[in-house]
């Protein structure tokens, strides 16, 4: 049963090292300056975020994002400077022709299509609009440049793009009420992202507190063998085999194969990215979470209540297990649960650190890399599975798939599971910062191994607590 256990989890690490390059940030990045798209005079504005705010009959309503054109003038980034509008559909709704309503300085709200994004925001200016809103055709935002013939670039008027489900909810607010105002503005990100910095410091205690377990294991394991070989000597006629119970030294072809494994379930998601597939991803990540959650706790609680933890039943499909495992797994499973239950909601990040931050403690301990070659293999392969999947591979599918998949762009998720997120707290734009599992496991490999490799000798030299004296 621990073998099984064992083999488990190394195959959910190789899934979770899909996400070794998981895009750092998420909810409501777009770029600010993408020179892919082309300039021109009149047509070179900066691709921006656009907060685009409700009044119903004077009451602050839903706030909606989109993002600004590379033509018309640029929109002001403070909500003090944004003036609230008064907002008409468009008559005819493509605004490729003069509208037959009367507009007196309103911002007007027409839909994508029949011609040029520019043709509608002329149209719209020579009709005494202050401002106009292009809804989608779909549930994603889209930049909107100018076409290369294009000369009539004299657009004085902010341009903005809003998804089809905003627009939608806009037109039901202007059918039921007599006054909708909108106010328009971008604000600006901070300079520094403290959600990054609070990222980097879960991640670096992390491998501190995995690569120092490892290590007192490893240092457990080796007085265990000194005293057998004292008391014992000729009874053992293989004291070299002895080591740390229930860990997987990888070899060279299982850092390849690792790879590999990676690689072929990464194409998989992204060919299978949808909503189903997701639920599927959560329940691996429940199951995961739940033995390094109980795997954590057991250790922890095991010095306090040491009877307990040494003391065992047999259980039908499971074996022998210890009392205390038994009594911490219900705490366990239900944190789980209630996670995924809950997973939509703003405060499901801690749970998902909690249950992740566990998981990768536990996969510390069970998978441990034995020497420097294997290491340089691993990080290696894991380098190029990086370079093809984030950049090689836009060459091949029109997108970078390893940040399709990671930010679940066609599951209608907010991403896959096997995260560590932040909230953006001081962020104008609100979201969160991600970084994946395994920009923390394979450093983390490696660190827990240098660490047994430079402590271990010294565990053996000088007792435990003479080193923390």
């Amino acid at each position: 049963m621990a073998l099984e256990k064992i083999w488990g989890i190394l195959v959910f690490c190789a899934v979770i090292l899909l996400l070794r390059d998981a895009p750092s940030v998420i909810a409501g990045d777009i770029v600010h300056d993408d020179d892919s798209t082309p300039k021109k005079p009149g047509c070179e504005n900066q691709f921006v975020l656009v907060k685009v705010q409700t009044w119903v009959n004077g009451v602050e309503d839903a706030e909606f994002v989109g993002v600004g054109a590379r033509f018309g003038r640029t929109i002001v980034s403070k909500e003090k400077n944004a003036r609230h509008t008064r907002l008409v559909l468009s008559d005819p709704r493509d605004c490729c022709s003069p509208p037959k309503n009367k507009i007196v300085g309103d911002v007007i709200m027409v839909d994508r299509g029949n011609c040029t994004f520019t043709k509608k925001a002329n149209t719209a200016q020579n009709a005494n609009a202050s401002a106009i809103l292009i809804i989608n055709n779909q549930k994603e935002l889209y930049k909107m440049v100018c076409e290369p013939d294009e000369t009539d670039l004299n657009i004085h008027i902010p341009a903005v793009m809003l998804p089809l489900d905003a627009g939608t909810r806009l037109e039901k607010m202007l059918m039921s009420t007599s006054s909708v105002s909108v106010q328009l503005y971008s604000p600006l990100r901070p300079a520094v992202d403290i959600a990054e910095v609070f990222l980097w410091l879960m991640a670096v205690l992390t491998i501190l507190c995995a690569s120092y377990w490892s290590a007192w294991r490893a240092q457990e394991a080796a007085i265990e063998q000194d005293k057998l070989l004292k008391d014992a000597s000729d009874e053992i006629p293989n004291t070299k085999d002895v080591g740390v119970s229930g860990v997987v030294n990888m070899n060279v072809k299982a850092a390849v194969l690792f790879v590999v494994f990676a690689s072929c379930f990464l194409f998989m998601l992204y060919k299978l990215m949808s909503s189903w597939f997701i639920e599927v991803l959560v329940v691996l990540f429940c199951i995961g979470g739940i033995e390094g959650l109980q795997t954590c706790l057991v250790a922890l609680l095991s010095r306090w209540f040491k009877h307990a933890s040494e003391s065992y039943i047999k259980v039908p499909f499971l074996g022998a297990v210890s009392y205390l495992t038994l009594a911490v797994s219900p705490f366990c499973i239900t944190f789980a649960i209630l996670w995924a239950v809950y997973r939509s909601e703003s405060f499901a990040w801690i749970g998902q650190d909690i249950l992740g931050i566990a998981l990768i403690i536990t996969v510390l301990q069970i998978v441990h890399v034995p020497n420097l070659k294997v290491g340089t293999v691993l990080l290696g392969c894991a380098f190029f599975y990086d370079l093809f999947w984030v950049f090689v591979s836009k060459k091949f599918f029109k997108e970078s798939v390893m940040i399709v998949v990671a930010r679940g762009d066609r599951s209608g998720e907010d991403g896959i599971p096997m995260l560590l997120k932040f909230p953006r707290i001081f962020d104008p734009w609100g979201g969160y910062s991600i970084i994946g599992f395994g920009d923390i496991l394979l450093p983390g490999m490696l660190v827990a191994f240098s660490l047994r490799f430079y402590l271990l000798p010294l565990f053996l030299i000088y007792p435990l607590h003479d080193l923390r004296e």
